[in-house]
């Protein structure tokens, strides 16, 4: 004999099929990538990070130029990403390379780093590097030899001149280096990280570069600077007169010449076509930079801010703060 339904057992047999259906939680990003830093330029800001951009991957945490405050804004994170795993160079200017002793130092000194400081880069980088250790050759003797006795393998340097082509490829992560153009500034390169049928672009410092428009082609993340408004009615006239920040109207323009501006970054996009692209290490972002890019591309682009983090799978998307 079977009793009959209750009201309440009634209402269970019909929201259990619906239960069996709910939707799965989003599944976990195969890549993440952090802006601990978006600032352009030599300068010292109270309210910004120079640059300096975190990609998570598998097990491998790398870290691409390492500009002012950037060892700080990764202590900073909310997810404490260990040690990084390796760090890359675009170029040599100071602004993408003033936070490396504290990087070398500290983590070493500080979180117990076991295995050497491995930095890849541009021609100078393993002679930079010599001349970091020589400069802290006293601070380095003290910890290891005399007083905490910190190992000495944690402190070592496994440093890289890079050529152009594949110059990473651990646990499933390849990184590829190119070739920009950054002229005078040479060589300087941008990045491509592949991991899991993902990738991340970084242009590194540049001016319009065909090459990186290829390496960038269907990425699902391009990384791009972006430089002042070659049109910029600002930059017209007297070479020598002064400008608002202590430099001449003719060192601007040059400043400018060396990197991409907002219509030529969109012309880049058009040509690439990432699933998303975000500007990083400007100085400024006014409310004309998008409408700049508009005039050639009209697909997804954001403007990076510090600590944005950009989660990859099967979808590319901004995590909300």
């Amino acid at each position: 004999m079977h009793r009959a339904l209750t009201p309440w057992m009634l209402l269970l047999s019909l929201l259990l099929p619906i239960a069996g259906h709910a939707q799965a939680p989003p599944a976990e990003p195969d890549v993440r990538v952090v802006l601990l830093g978006t600032a352009g330029g030599p300068v010292v800001r109270p309210d910004r990070v120079g640059i300096g951009t975190l990609v998570l991957a598998g097990d491998q945490v790398l870290l691409f130029d390492v500009g002012r405050g950037v060892p700080t804004a990764l202590r900073a994170m909310p997810e404490d990403p260990g040690i990084v795993t390796a760090t890359f160079l675009t170029h040599l200017h100071s602004d993408h390379l003033v936070g490396l002793p504290e990087l070398y130092l500290f983590p070493w000194a500080s979180q117990g780093r076991r295995t050497p400081f491995r930095i890849l880069g541009p021609a100078g980088t393993r002679a930079m590097m010599a001349h970091l250790q020589a400069a802290f050759a006293f601070d380095i003797h003290v910890r290891r030899d005399i007083d905490e006795h910190f190992p000495g393998e944690g402190i070592a340097v496994d440093a890289t001149d890079i050529q152009p082509g594949v110059v990473y490829d651990t646990n499933g992560v390849k990184v590829t280096a190119f070739l920009v153009d950054h002229a005078p500034v040479e060589p300087a390169y941008g990045f491509r990280v592949d991991y899991r049928g993902r990738s991340v672009v970084l242009s590194g410092d540049t001016r319009p570069s065909p090459n990186l428009a290829a390496f960038a082609k269907g990425a699902d993340l391009l990384i791009h600077e972006v430089g002042r408004w070659k049109g910029d009615p600002a930059l017209a006239g007297d070479p020598a007169a002064p400008m608002p920040n202590a430099l001449t109207r003719g060192q601007m323009r040059g400043i400018a010449e060396h990197h991409t501006d907002p219509v030529e970054a969109g012309v880049i996009f058009a040509e690439a076509r990432p699933k998303l692209a975000v500007f990083s290490h400007y100085a400024r972002a006014g409310d004309d930079l998008l409408p700049l890019v508009r005039r050639h591309y009209p697909g997804r682009v954001e403007v990076g801010r510090d600590g944005m983090v950009i989660e990859i799978g099967e979808q590319v998307r901004i995590r909300a703060d």
